[in-house]
């Protein structure tokens, strides 16, 4: 089973590193936000790997805020996009 949570993390970390490139490349800011709740997700599923592996149910707390976190995160900065591209001419 060890393997499958390494295998599970590199392939995370893979995704984490790929979105992490789209952030900084992403040519809107849409893009750009898609990405940062992709990050979110990505870390949510990173520590629940972990909390598998390690058999700690504690983590289960931290898993929520962070996922809350993101959720209203990208939702407020897709609200702000929103709103400036509305402004503009």
């Amino acid at each position: 089973m060890t393997i499958v949570y390494a295998v599970a993390l590199a392939l995370l970390g893979a995704a984490f590193l790929m979105t992490a490139a789209r952030l900084v490349r992403g040519p809107s800011t849409f893009d750009r936000i898609m990405a940062l709740d992709v990050l979110a997700v990505l870390l949510v599923s990173g520590i629940a790997v972990h909390a598998a592996a390690r058999g700690e149910p504690a983590h289960a707390t931290i898993l929520v805020v962070v996922a809350l976190m993101g959720f209203v995160g990208s939702v407020s900065a897709a609200r702000l996009a929103a709103a400036r591209a509305e402004r503009r001419p």
